[in-house]
């Protein structure tokens, strides 16, 4: 099976359909590649609802991801992971607890949760 990459301008999406390994994975760097180039992106959602397999390359691509927003405040989100793709970040903490959700109401309440913290600090 390959992989199906789909892009999403608002919030910066990366839908996955397939697989995510060794053979695939380049070409989500080469996305990767193109969004990170962009510049000013402070938020990346990964939407997993159709990615079946997940392997240490393609975890890799999320670190790294993670890593180049991260260093200017930005953060990665994944949406919607099948089970056994969750299983998989879960072991290895790819991304941090509070970056996985089960579905895009979950991620807007808390980005509506973190803006209000910005506008309200307590």
């Amino acid at each position: 099976m390959s992989l199906k990459i789909v892009q999403h301008a608002n919030p910066p999406t990366i839908a996955l359909t397939g697989r995510l390994d060794t053979n695939t994975a380049p070409q989500l760097d080469e996305v990767l590649n193109q969004v990170l180039s962009v510049g000013g992106v402070s938020r990346l959602v990964f939407d997993l609802s159709e990615l079946q397999y997940l392997s240490s390359a393609g975890i890799r691509c999320f670190i790294r991801a993670r890593k180049a927003l991260e260093a200017d405040g930005g953060k990665v989100a994944i949406l919607n992971p099948q089970p056994a793709v969750r299983k998989v970040l879960d072991i290895v903490k790819a991304i941090p607890a509070g970056g996985v959700f089960r579905n895009v109401a979950e991620l807007d309440a808390y980005l509506d949760e973190i803006q209000r913290k910005v506008r309200n600090p307590e």
